[in-house]
C-alpha cells in the first residue's frame, strides 16, 4: 500500500480532524481507488462539520487601485468584506461611531492613535483581527504612510477645537490634512474622505473656520477626487454642545442668544460617512447641516426643559469681557473656553441645503434625542420621569 503524502485535515463522516500544533495530523494511503487514514496524532481535536458550503460570486472579487478585495463570510460583524479603511481621528467624538459602523459591516479598520488608553474602547467594536491599532503622529510622514499602505479608503477626521503649544489650527487642519492627502495619493489609495465643517470659509472671522477652508483647498490639490464632508456642530453622548450647555449656560448666552445654529446628530453623520464608503466614487463636497435652524435661546430653553432645571439668570456677558476671560483662561493647564470659541458663538451656521439624500440618511431632529444625552443632568427627584 503506497504512501502518497500527509495532510493537515481530512473531512469525512460527521466531523473533521484539525491540527492543533505544527506536526502532521495523519498519514493517508491509497486503498483500492479510495483513501484510508491509518494513523492520527494525539494532538488532534474533533470539531463539528460545517453545514453547507460557501460559494463566492464574481461580486465578491473586486480590484481597487491594484489591491485585490475578496469578501467572504456571512453578512455582519463576523464577516470579512475584504476592504481595509484607515480612520485618522478615530479616537475623537465622531471617530468612534464611524469605526463601529465600518467594523460592523465586516471592514478591517486601521485605528491610528497617539495615547495608549485612547484607543482601548475601539478594540471591541469589531471581530477578532478587524480592529488594528497603530501608533502615529500627524507630523510623521513615515507613520502616516504605514497606517494607510494596506488601505483602499482613508478617512481624515482629525480636528482641534482649540489650539495648544504643540498643535495650532494650521498645523492640524491645513498642514496635517495636506500631508495625509499627499501620502494617500502616493500610496495608491482609491478613496479619501476629508471631514471639514459646515462653516468653513476663507473670509470667516474665526481662525478655526479659516483653517478648515484652507485645509479643504490643500486636500483637493493633493487628492483631486477626495470627498469633502461638511457637517454642522454635532451632538451626542460625548459632545461639546448639549453637555456644555447643560454645565456652562453662561457662555452660550453670548450675542444675546440670537446666533443661529443647525446642530446635527453624530450618529447621522457617522452613517453618512459609512454610506459614502459603499459608493465606488463620490467626489465633491457634501454638506450635512441639521434638519432645523435654531437659535441658542431655543437650545438653552430645550436643555432647561429636558433637565428640569430653571433657566440661567446670569446676565449676558459682553463680547469684550468674554474675550478677556477666555484669554486669561489659557493660562491654566486644562482645556477651557478659548478666544476663538467666543468668536464662533457670534457666527451663524451657513445657510446651505443639505445633501442628505445623496448619502441616504434622514437627519434626526434634536428634540427627538436630546433626552438621551441630558437625562443625567436631572436631579434625583426628577430622574425617574419618563420624559
Amino acid at each position: 500500500m503506497p504512501k502518497i503524502g500527509t495532510v493537515s485535515g481530512v473531512t469525512g463522516g460527521t466531523g473533521a480532524l484539525v491540527e492543533v500544533n505544527n506536526p502532521p495530523l495523519l498519514t493517508v494511503y491509497h486503498v483500492g481507488g479510495g483513501f484510508k487514514m491509518l494513523t492520527t496524532a494525539s494532538h488532534c481535536a474533533r470539531i463539528p462539520r460545517a453545514v453547507g458550503s460557501q460559494i463566492r460570486g464574481i461580486h465578491d472579487l473586486l480590484n481597487v487601485s491594484g489591491k485585490p478585495i475578496i469578501s467572504y463570510g456571512p453578512p455582519g460583524r463576523s464577516a470579512s468584506g475584504g476592504h481595509v479603511a484607515t480612520v485618522f481621528g478615530c479616537t475623537g467624538f465622531l471617530g468612534r461611531y464611524l469605526v463601529a459602523k465600518l467594523a460592523k459591516a465586516g471592514t478591517q479598520v486601521i485605528v491610528p492613535y497617539r495615547e495608549e488608553d485612547e484607543k482601548r474602547h475601539l478594540k471591541v467594536m469589531g471581530d477578532l483581527g478587524q480592529i488594528v491599532p497603530m501608533e502615529w503622529d500627524i507630523r510623521r510622514p513615515d507613520q502616516i504612510a504605514e497606517c494607510l499602505r494596506h488601505s483602499d479608503t482613508v478617512y481624515n477626521l482629525v480636528g482641534r477645537e482649540y489650539e495648544t503649544k504643540n498643535f495650532t489650527f494650521g498645523s492640524v487642519h491645513v498642514d496635517g490634512a495636506e500631508r495625509i492627502a499627499q501620502i494617500a495619493a502616493e500610496s495608491g489609495v482609491s478613496r479619501l474622505v476629508h471631514v471639514s465643517h459646515l462653516n468653513a470659509s476663507a473670509l470667516s472671522t474665526s481662525a478655526f473656520y479659516k483653517s478648515k477652508a484652507e485645509g479643504e483647498e490643500r486636500v483637493k490639490a493633493a487628492f483631486p477626487s477626495a470627498t469633502i464632508v461638511r457637517p454642522a456642530t454635532m451632538y451626542g453622548y460625548e459632545d461639546r454642545f448639549l453637555n456644555n450647555i447643560a454645565e456652562w449656560p453662561i457662555w452660550w448666552k453670548l450675542n444675546h442668544m440670537k446666533t443661529k445654529v443647525r446642530p446635527v446628530h453624530v450618529m447621522d453623520v457617522a452613517q453618512a460617512l459609512s454610506n459614502i464608503f459603499e459608493h465606488p466614487s463620490f467626489p465633491g463636497t457634501v454638506n450635512l447641516p441639521g434638519p432645523s435652524e435654531l437659535t441658542y435661546e431655543y437650545v438653552l430653553t430645550l436643555v432647561s426643559s429636558v433637565t428640569y432645571r430653571p433657566p440661567s439668570r446670569i446676565p449676558v456677558v459682553p463680547k469684550r469681557i468674554a474675550l478677556l476671560a477666555a484669554r486669561a483662561a489659557q493660562n491654566i493647564w486644562w482645556p477651557a473656553l478659548s478666544p476663538d470659541e467666543v468668536e464662533r458663538r457670534y457666527i451663524n451656521d451657513a445657510d446651505v441645503p443639505g445633501d442628505w439624500d445623496k448619502v441616504g440618511v434622514e437627519p434626526t431632529e434634536i428634540e427627538d434625542s436630546a433626552i438621551t444625552y441630558l437625562r443625567r443632568y436631572r436631579s434625583a427627584t426628577n430622574s425617574h420621569r419618563a420624559n
